[in-house]
């Protein structure tokens, strides 16, 4: 009787509960779109819409919803033209209307709402959910990367106002360039903020407008090209943290050494900020063969027993899987790190 009323007291305390979810109906239902309003829910579209002024004035064969996700779509297919990207939007729409647009139809659709749509979304969409969904960590810190790339834009008269061609001995580039630089989570690679601009200033420049991404509790890994004095800085300032590569030798920074430590890293100052200096020989083995060099390594965690030289050499390589997000497994090298060496 004692188990009977045990299991009986159990039985009973468990309750049910269910909770209702909104979803659009027929060609916005989920699963339709290439799935992209599961990734990005219709609400959500028709909330920037509202809020930028850009919903339709009247019944439209694309109202300005669906000219948000042909614009998502397009970022998916940017080798294809807008024809082609509306075609594999409404692929799996079989067995009801939709609009048979023309490009010029869509072309137009897409001036009409103009970019500020899509920079609410994006909003809506990066950097807080990077930092509260965790991401990558180590010892408590999540773990970010800074890298740029360039990338051709359409060959218009308006972004040629601002966009230039690449120069060059057989002509240049056929297209205007831009130069975009991202801040992003390791590991999940999930985008915190990003900016562009024209190729004439350098990614240092365009870092300075990133630093709003950044807060206490955050790595930063970063290549040579962000070892400057006042980049630093600025980045100390937010309180994040700082794990770049700079240049050795005589083109490098002059690191005076005011303490050394047995982890052969030594403490020294840069752009007026207190840093840790650490010297490896890395070896990288690639498809191609291997490469052993010395690497410089500042960082302004100053705990050598809390974070070791030779644990932040290892750290240092989680970079690669951030910035190199469009290069296949096989391609990325295999850091094989030596002795972590004192400088002379």
């Amino acid at each position: 009787m004692r188990v009977q009323s045990a299991i009986t007291a159990t039985v009973t305390a468990i309750v049910t509960t269910t909770h209702a979810i909104t979803t659009a109906a027929r060609a916005f239902a989920p699963g339709h779109l290439g799935e992209l309003t599961q990734q990005v829910p219709f609400e959500m579209v028709d909330e920037v819409l509202a809020e930028t002024g850009a919903v339709q004035s009247r019944v439209r064969a694309l109202p300005s919803r669906v000219v948000v996700y042909v614009l998502l779509a397009g970022c998916l297919f940017a080798e294809l033209g807008y024809r082609q990207v509306w075609q594999r939007l409404v692929a799996g729409l079989d067995g009801l209307a939709v609009a048979d647009p023309t490009a010029a139809a869509l072309t137009q659709a897409r001036r009409r709402i103009g970019v500020a749509p899509l920079r609410a979304l994006f909003d809506l969409l990066r950097g807080p959910a990077a930092v509260a969904g965790g991401g990558m960590r180590w010892r408590g810190l999540l773990v970010c990367a800074i890298d740029g790339t360039v990338m051709s834009v359409p060959d218009s008269t308006a972004n040629l106002k601002v966009f230039t061609k690449q120069s060059g001995n057989h002509g240049g580039s056929g297209y205007p360039l831009l130069r975009l630089l991202a801040l992003v989570s390791c590991d999940t690679r999930t985008v915190i903020d990003a900016v562009f601009g024209p190729t004439g200033s350098g990614e240092p420049s365009y870092a300075s407008r990133l630093l709003a991404g950044l807060r206490p509790g955050m790595i930063l890994l970063a290549d040579r090209n962000f070892a400057a004095g006042s980049l630093v800085s600025a980045i100390a300032a937010t309180q994040a943290h700082l794990l770049v590569r700079v240049k050795a030798g005589r083109t490098g920074p002059k690191l005076p050494v005011l303490r050394r430590h047995r982890d052969a890293s030594y403490r020294s100052v840069f752009g007026g900020v207190p840093v840790r200096v650490i010297e490896a020989e890395i070896t990288i083995t690639t498809r191609t063969g291997r490469v052993t060099g010395t690497y410089r390594l500042l960082t302004t965690l100053l705990d050598q027993h809390r974070y070791p030289a030779f644990d932040l050499v290892r750290l240092y390589h989680e970079r690669w899987g951030a910035t190199r997000s469009c290069t296949s497994s096989s391609e990325l090298p295999d850091w094989r790190i030596g002795d972590v060496m004192p400088m002379a």
